[in-house]
C-alpha cells in the first residue's frame, strides 16, 4: 500500500522545464474556457507589446533588421552595442564636401526580443497582411534580436553590417576530437581523486536573417543588396541629371548654330535625313 502512494503519477511531461522555444508565431491564440478573450497581459508584458507596436508603427521611416544570435551573455550584448555605436560614429562625417561636416544621424538601437509577445505584435499590426507576417515570422529559429535605424540610409546600414561582421565573426568549423571512453584513457586523469569538470568556451553567433524596411520585407541577400544603394539625395541628383541632360544638349546645339551657322545647320539635318530616305528605298 504505501509503495502505491510513493508512485510518481503517470501522465510526467517529456519535455524538460528548461526547454524554451524561440519561434515567432503569428496564429490566433487558443480560447480556454473560463479565461478572458482577448488575454490580459501584466505589466510588463504590456509594455513589451506596446514597445513592440510601436517599433512596428515606425518601419515606414526607421528601418528593422532581424537578427538571430546564439551563445550571447550580458557583457558580449554590451560590447556589440560599442561596436555599433563607433560604427554609426564614423559613418556620421560625410566625405563627399571639399571641408567634411558631421550630418546628424541618430542611433540605431540592438534590442533583445521576446518572441511570443513580438508575434502577437506582428499578428495584431494591421498595416502588414498575413503574408508578410508569415515571412518575418519565418526568418528566425533561434536567439531574435532586432536593430532599428534612425531612417533608411543605405550607406549607414552598409558601415553597421560591416561592423557586425568585424565584432562576431562567421564561426570557424571546429575539428572533432575523438572522447575518452574511460577516465583511465584521459592522460589528466588521477586515480582516487574526482575530475575537475571543464566549462565549455562559447562561441558568440550572429546572423543577419532579414528586414523590414518601408513594409516591405527582405531576406539575408535582400538585405546587402539594399546596403549597397547610394542615398535617396544621390539619387535625386542623379535622376535631375538625366533629365536636364536632353535640354542642355539641345542649348549646345543652338547656341554653336546661331545667326548664319543655323541655316547651314538646317541644310545639313536635311540632307542627312534625305540621304537616309535614298538608302532606305534603294533597299
Amino acid at each position: 500500500m504505501l509503495s502505491l502512494l510513493c508512485q510518481r503519477p503517470a501522465t510526467v511531461s517529456s519535455i524538460p522545464r528548461t526547454a524554451r522555444g524561440y519561434v515567432v508565431s503569428v496564429k490566433q491564440p487558443r480560447v480556454y474556457e473560463g479565461k478572458p478573450t482577448p488575454r490580459r497581459y501584466g505589466v510588463q508584458k504590456t509594455f513589451l507589446y506596446n514597445q513592440y507596436t510601436r517599433m512596428l508603427e515606425a518601419s515606414d521611416n526607421s528601418p528593422i533588421i532581424f537578427l538571430q544570435h546564439t551563445n550571447f551573455s550580458a557583457q558580449r550584448l554590451q560590447t556589440l552595442r560599442r561596436d555599433i555605436a563607433a560604427a554609426n560614429t564614423k559613418f556620421s562625417v560625410s566625405l563627399s564636401s571639399p571641408t567634411p561636416t558631421p550630418v546628424e544621424t541618430g542611433a540605431p538601437t540592438l534590442t533583445v526580443m521576446q518572441t511570443s509577445l513580438f508575434g502577437v505584435a506582428l499578428r495584431d499590426f494591421a498595416p502588414l497582411d498575413g503574408d508578410k507576417a508569415n515571412q518575418i515570422a519565418g526568418l528566425v529559429k533561434g536567439g531574435f534580436a532586432v536593430l532599428t535605424l534612425p531612417s533608411f540610409n543605405p550607406p549607414q546600414l552598409d558601415a553597421i553590417l560591416r561592423a557586425l561582421d568585424r565584432s562576431v565573426p562567421p564561426k570557424k568549423p571546429e575539428v572533432e576530437q575523438p572522447k575518452p571512453t574511460k577516465p583511465q584513457d584521459d592522460p589528466n586523469f588521477i586515480p582516487g581523486r574526482k575530475m575537475q569538470r571543464v566549462k565549455p568556451v562559447l562561441t558568440p553567433e550572429l546572423t543577419v536573417m532579414g528586414a523590414l524596411i518601408e513594409r516591405r520585407v527582405f531576406g539575408m541577400e535582400g538585405v546587402r543588396d539594399v546596403s549597397k544603394l547610394p542615398t535617396l539625395d544621390t539619387l535625386r541628383a542623379q535622376i535631375v541629371g538625366l533629365l536636364s541632360s536632353p535640354a542642355v544638349q539641345l542649348a549646345a546645339v543652338l547656341s554653336e548654330a546661331s545667326g548664319g551657322k543655323l541655316a547651314r545647320t538646317l541644310e545639313g539635318l536635311k540632307k542627312g535625313l534625305e540621304e537616309s530616305q535614298g538608302a532606305e528605298a534603294s533597299s
